[in-house]
């Protein structure tokens, strides 16, 4: 039984005490952005933890600077809601004290680029795993009210083959095991595949590459990834707080393109040349958000696909079950050429000339 009344439907975030873990990542800045600005309600307070100080203190004069109320709640308001606090998920003091009088926690921690978890897999272990046991055991050990813990994952950890999907798979295990360990809290997942122009992301090296004249580097032409903006990754995170059951993994419904196609409607007409790189280390040819194995207990909800876990205890029997039974793969569901440029141009990701431009994207 869960401690705290149920959300409001569109206002989940009303009056609640939230902690934004890897706040200052590029999920976890456009998070913290439209929770500020109230899309889901006014939060009471809003803390941004993370070991990063130099990115804290950017995040706080980029708000300290924001004085239009109709874009963003203004500072005077958001000066008694944000706070930052300095810590890592790594260290379970810090953990702690993070926590304490907390209502719903966002886990937007991690190592996530492949070839430095490959090159340092004890670091992603302590970051991906640990960081993650360490906020089940406080609230667990503290008996803290924390009425929800949203895992954010990727389709790096189905059928893993490298040290960042096999961390980010046990830590959605270790999530969801977290509702047997500190029953009174609810613990959730959402899964997705790549975020168009997050840190580290291939498209801002595209950028990179077309602005230095060339050549675009591809690590093979037959390469395909699922696609998501930050936008509708928060939308699915705000979706999951809405409505999920405890231990239930969110995959949004997402399209996917090849790396080749990204790289040619982001060249366009420019005489840029491409060439293949070959496959990094621990890369995939192709990612996959549902496994086999997982298809048979997902059905769809609204406009998710919900995964139930594999703990009997946690996995209810659905009364209308209409499973998906087969694997969602970035080879099954391509977009073209003209609707990967569409896609791009929506999310204002074409090439620009602006050096600002530019830096916005690496940042």
């Amino acid at each position: 039984m869960l401690k705290h009344d149920p959300f409001s439907p569109n206002k989940v975030l009303e009056g609640k005490r939230i902690l934004i873990v890897g706040g200052t990542g590029s999920l976890g800045k456009t998070l913290l952005s439209r929770i500020i600005r109230g899309e889901a309600g006014r939060p009471a307070r809003v803390v941004v933890f993370s070991r990063d100080e130099s990115k804290q203190h950017q995040v706080r004069l980029e708000y300290l600077r924001r004085t239009v109320a109709t874009d963003e709640v203004i500072y005077e308001r958001a000066g008694r809601v944000l706070q930052f606090r300095i810590g890592d998920v790594r260290d379970y003091a810090a953990v702690c004290g993070a926590l304490r009088d907390i209502d719903i926690v966002f886990s937007a921690a991690a190592m996530k680029q492949v070839p430095a978890c490959e090159y340092c897999p004890s670091e992603a272990v302590m970051t991906n795993i640990h960081g993650a046991e360490n906020i089940i055991r406080a609230i667990r050990d503290l008996r803290l009210s924390v009425h929800t813990v949203v895992g954010i994952s990727t389709d790096k950890a189905v059928k893993p083959i490298n040290v960042m999907g096999m961390t980010k798979a046990l830590q959605e295990r270790i999530f969801s095991n977290g509702n047997l360990e500190a029953p009174e809290t609810r613990f959730i997942i959402v899964r997705y595949g790549n975020v168009l122009a997050s840190r580290g992301s291939v498209i801002p090296l595209f950028h990179h590459q077309i602005r230095s004249g060339g050549p675009v580097t591809v690590t093979d032409p037959e390469m395909t990834r699922f696609l998501i903006s930050l936008d509708d990754a928060v939308n699915a995170i705000f979706d999951a707080l809405r409505d999920a059951q405890r231990a239930e993994i969110y995959v949004a419904r997402i399209p996917s393109a090849r790396v080749l196609d990204i790289a040619m409607a982001l060249i366009g007409q420019q005489p840029i040349k491409t060439a293949f790189v070959g496959i990094r280390p621990g890369e995939k040819m192709h990612e996959v958000l549902i496994s086999e194995e997982e298809s048979h207990r997902t059905f769809e909800r609204g406009a998710y696909y919900v995964i139930g876990s594999s703990l009997p205890e946690l996995n209810p029997e659905n009364s209308n079950p209409a499973y998906l039974g087969r694997e969602y793969s970035s080879r099954d569901v391509l977009m073209t050429l003209e609707q990967v440029r569409a896609l791009l141009i929506k999310n204002r990701l074409m090439v620009s000339t602006s050096a600002e431009k530019e830096e916005e994207l690496i940042r």
